[in-house]
Formats: structure tokens, sequence, C-alpha cells
């Protein structure tokens, strides 16, 4: 159990939240994070890249010169990979890095790194964040009120609110998402979090709510199982 500090938009701490990490996470797996990160960075690459092999580059096949006699190193093809304007040895192809590691272990992951956060001391609580209209100004001055200027910070808030979008995404040390759109790459990309209590609330509102899920689809597979064995 730790004890976090609670801040406001002036940076003064007006209470605190007790968090247990296991309950985000009862360990955490190094491992599981670094495929999941591995395979979020693999699903953004484009995969556009075409070279030409020796078979698709323009010229003859000739033999430039005779094998033996000239003094100089024997040749082929203008195409050979060897020469200038020739094909590629290993041409590269069109390719979709696209791949998917199971829910279960992707939901885990997001867990795992944000604990991970929490326990470096990487995460700041604030008890609010809401905007009557979008302002850019009045955002850099919360962030310079919580130590997080020029710091590359992620902020989470409980949800989509264009005014906190607007007011966050024209500076450039900062972005913004809702709790619910965070994965394991997005919570351990940017050097701090700025999260709300409301962000955290419905964070675990969610693992609750899976972990309710998963007891009811196991619930009937485990009974089978014990009335098999008894009989």
């Amino acid at each position: 159990m730790i004890v976090l500090p609670v801040f406001d938009r002036t940076g003064q701490q007006v209470g605190s939240y007790e968090l247990d990490l296991t309950e985000l996470a009862p360990r955490i797996n190094k491992q599981l994070l670094h495929d999941a990160v591995v395979m979020y960075q693999a699903n953004r690459r484009l995969g556009t890249v075409k070279t030409k092999s020796r078979g698709e580059v323009a010229g003859s096949t000739r033999k430039l010169y005779r094998q033996k006699g000239t003094g100089r190193a024997r040749a082929g093809s203008r195409r050979s990979p060897t020469r200038v304007g020739g094909g590629h040895a290993h041409a590269l192809r069109p390719r979709d890095w696209y791949y998917r590691l199971p829910k279960q272990a992707l939901r885990l992951a997001t867990r795992m790194a944000l604990a991970a956060r929490f326990r470096d001391g990487e995460v700041t609580l604030i008890n609010e964040l809401s905007f009557a209209e979008p302002k850019t100004r009045d955002m850099a001055a919360i962030l310079k009120a919580l130590g997080l200027s020029g710091i590359r910070t992620l902020v989470v808030v409980d949800k989509y609110d264009i005014n906190v979008y607007k007011s966050v995404r024209n500076l450039a040390d900062a972005s913004v998402l809702p709790v619910m759109e965070l994965n394991a790459l997005e919570i351990l990309r940017p050097r701090r979090l700025l999260m709300t209590t409301a962000a955290l609330d419905a964070f675990r509102a969610k693992i609750k709510s899976d972990e309710e899920k998963r007891h009811k689809i196991l619930a009937p597979e485990a009974a089978a199982l014990v009335k098999a064995e008894s009989a």
C-alpha cells in the first residue's frame, strides 16, 4: 500500500490517495512488457518499402566481357548486385508487420506498466482537470506548477474532453489520452504521467469489472472439473 499526494491546479497538495500496487498488478513481468511494447511498435510500421532485384533492373543479361585474358576480375551481367546500378541481392518487398498478442496478456501488460510507473514515483495525481474553453496557456501553467514543464508528459483523464485535448495538443512535450485508451507503450514512453484521480478510479473499476467477468467465465469450468474429480 502506498499513499500518493494529490495536487490541485496550482501545485498545492490538497489530499492523498491510497493505492495497493498489487491491485494493479500482482507482479511486474519485464518480458511481457517488452513483448507488448515491441508489438505496438511493430504494428505502427508502414512496411511500404520496395527495391529492385537483379531480375527487375533494366539492362541486358549479356556477359560484359570474356571470362579470361583481360587481366580484370571476372564479371557477368551488368545487373549483378556487385555492380553500380545493379539489383539488390536481397531486394526489399512490401510487408505487413502487424501481429497481436493475446488480449489478456495485453491487458495485464497495461496494468503492469502503470504499476511500474507508480512504483518508480513517476505519476503525479491531480484532483481535477477541466476547462470551460481550450486554453493552452492555462495547461502550460498547470504543468509548470506541478514541476512538469519541459518534461515529456502524458496527461491521463477519465474520459475524452475536447477542451482538455485542445489545451494539451499544442504543447510540444505533452499529450493526452482517456484512461480507457491506455496501453503499455503509451504508459512507458513518456518520462512522467499526470493523472486525474477520476481516471485512476476508472482504471481500477475496469480492472474489477474484468476480473468479475473472468470469474464468471471460469466458474462453470471449475465446477465441472471439481465434479469430475469427485466422481
